[in-house]
């Protein structure tokens, strides 16, 4: 029964909520309750974490639980104020919308994925070449052990820079703003799934879908060996012109950070919260 959960877990979590977001949009439902679908997939995903986890201990909080939720709130409402401001940059667009006006809907939000998913990682990809952009980005690998909130710990001037990437071909084309609500909210829970506890198990996915089995190499500590499938949702072209793909290894790998980075995020979760004590260098065991 468990093999089967965590056979079925990844793609039932990803498919299930989009469904949701889909169903709740065309018939009518108010955008403003898609936030509080993410708040129940988190919840989902916590859940899962207990119900098959790939490292047990990870589950276990490490002085790290308020400054995740700090960092989730803060740039999951720096997506909404984004999506509802959508309408008034495309005003200032001196041309009509070129977004294709005759897709069903769930084919409007594919396309929409593949664009805001090409950008980030475009940007991602950058992060870690440009020495400016990883002080930024390196906050995000600051983290002591993978679970799936924490997909949402970064800094917001690099999460400000990837909305930019990702979003500037929406803004040029004319995204209608229920279409950009969904890619969103889709991108919110691939998060989770990237970098989940859940010991899952996708088969031949793992070729394509750049969920936690495959991103947790991307955490490991060394510049080489950590350079690798940068993809926010997919793992195609991967050895063209973004890093290589890697897919499975063996061993242990630990994750050193600086302390720079780990610092830093806890500077702003201060600013937040002033309970939060400063974060040190990061050691993350990955089993693979």
């Amino acid at each position: 029964m468990l093999s089967v959960f965590k056979r079925l877990y990844a793609p039932t979590f990803f498919l299930g909520f989009l469904a949701a977001a889909l169903t709740l949009v065309e018939t009518g439902g108010s955008r403003l309750w898609l936030p509080a679908l993410v708040v129940v997939a988190i919840f989902a995903s916590y859940l899962a974490e207990r119900i098959a986890p790939y490292e047990p201990v990870w589950n276990k909080p490490d002085k790290d639980r308020v400054r995740d939720i700090c960092h989730a709130v803060v740039n999951e409402g720096t997506i909404i104020v984004l999506v509802v401001l959508l309408p008034v940059f495309a005003a200032i667009i001196p041309w009509a919308p070129l977004w294709p006006s005759n897709l069903p809907l769930w084919a409007d939000v594919a396309l929409s994925i593949i664009m805001l998913d090409t950008g980030i990682t475009l940007v991602h990809f950058a992060s870690h070449r440009v020495n400016l952009l990883w002080r930024f980005h390196a906050v995000h690998h600051s983290v002591k052990r993978m679970y799936g909130f924490n997909g949402l710990l970064k800094h917001p001037v690099h999460q400000t820079l990837e909305i930019m990437g990702g979003t500037l071909p929406w803004l040029l084309l004319g995204i209608p703003t229920e279409v950009a609500a969904i890619a969103t909210f889709a991108v919110a829970v691939q998060l989770l799934l990237q970098h989940s506890n859940v010991d899952m198990n996708i088969g031949p996915l793992k070729y394509v879908w750049a969920v936690a089995p495959v991103h947790r190499h991307h955490h490991v500590a060394s510049a080489q060996d950590g350079d690798v499938n940068f993809g926010l949702s997919h793992t195609l072209g991967f050895p063209a012109w973004h890093g290589a793909l890697l897919i499975e290894r063996r061993g242990t790998c630990r994750c050193n950070r600086d302390r720079w980075s780990a610092r830093l995020s806890s500077r702003l979760c201060r600013s937040i919260h002033r309970t939060i004590s400063q974060s040190t260098n990061t050691e993350l065991n990955i089993p693979l």
